[in-house]
């Protein structure tokens, strides 16, 4: 029987043999599950990384360690989404250093952000955070929380058109602005749109997902976790053992293939610091979904805790 502490799961996984020690890779060989970018040729992992906060760290051998070792992870795992944003302190910095820096041959899906009022101080920013992450093009830019949307879309456009980005999106992160949300999605034409989702939180399932399916818009999905709310709610509850046949063995893995197992879903960026976690958070993408009914039992299940 699974328990919720995800370094506890790790730990026993790595004694029985599933992972291993040496880079902390996995030793399952299957491979990541892709979406596809509606509009597009292009597939993307269905697990991403986000970086609020947790990459917010100065240039300390030992703070940057164990995040190089989180993207070197990601790409081992199949991965290749990181979301960051200029507003996440040192974020977007910390992730053109370490993306620079390291040796791997996966391709890395950067996105980012704008925040800013004004057409002239959005550039700016925008400028800021190509010099900051080290790169000539961004796959996406978003605009961050609604924040002045309709300029802040028309300069996307225009980089857009001169090569420097290639696709362009909006984001929130709470229900309580997914009407708005709504609205943009429905007066302006865009590639993405980013948004709050988890197996506790479903608003969505009523309103953005459907109709990002409709209109043919990938999606983000922020806070999987609920920022570690989740976790804190099944703490010290066993993992129901039919989590087994669709190959879930983690609370971690629980909560994002519920969230992968819907079919508007592109992807689903959590964040962490931890390589571990990382691992832990690509098992998700591999290997079964829950279908229909079992996804129906599984929030019913977190609902009863």
């Amino acid at each position: 029987m699974f328990r919720l502490n995800r370094r506890e799961f790790i730990a026993g996984t790595i004694a029985t043999g599933l992972l291993k020690t040496g880079g902390l890779t996995l030793a399952d060989d299957r491979p990541m599950l892709h979406r596809s970018i509606p509009g597009s040729a292009e597939e993307l992992p269905i697990i991403g990384l986000g970086t609020a906060r947790v990459f917010n760290v100065d240039a300390s051998p030992g703070l940057r360690a164990p995040l190089k070792a989180v993207l070197k992870e990601l790409l081992d795992g199949g991965g290749s989404v990181i979301d960051t944003a200029p507003s996440y302190g040192m974020a977007e910095g910390v992730v053109g250093d370490l993306v620079a820096g390291l040796d791997h041959p996966g391709k890395v899906f950067l996105a980012t952000k704008v925040a800013a009022n004004g057409k002239e101080a959005g550039l700016r920013q925008i400028q800021n955070s190509f010099k900051d992450l080290k790169t000539g093009v961004v796959d996406l830019y978003q605009v961050h929380n609604l924040r002045d949307t309709k300029q802040q879309l028309g300069l996307l456009r225009e980089l857009r058109e001169e090569g420097k980005i290639r696709y362009i999106g909006v984001t929130h992160y709470v229900d309580s602005q997914h009407d708005e949300l709504v609205d943009w999605v429905r007066r302006e034409p865009m590639d993405f749109l980013q948004f709050n989702y988890s197996i506790a939180g479903r608003t969505a399932e009523r309103t953005l997902l459907p109709l990002c399916a409709d209109l043919g818009i990938a999606t983000m999905i922020n806070r999987p976790f609920q920022r570690g709310r989740l976790f804190r709610g099944v703490k010290g509850k066993a993992l129901p053992e039919w989590a087994a046949d669709f190959d879930c063995h983690s609370w971690g893995q629980f909560f994002l293939k519920y969230i992968a197992a819907h079919p508007a879903v592109t992807s689903i960026i959590p964040a962490t610091a931890n390589p571990k976690h990382m691992l832990d958070n690509i098992q998700a993408g591999k290997g079964g979904l829950p279908d229909a009914r079992q996804r129906v039992k599984m929030f019913q299940f977190v609902d009863s805790l």
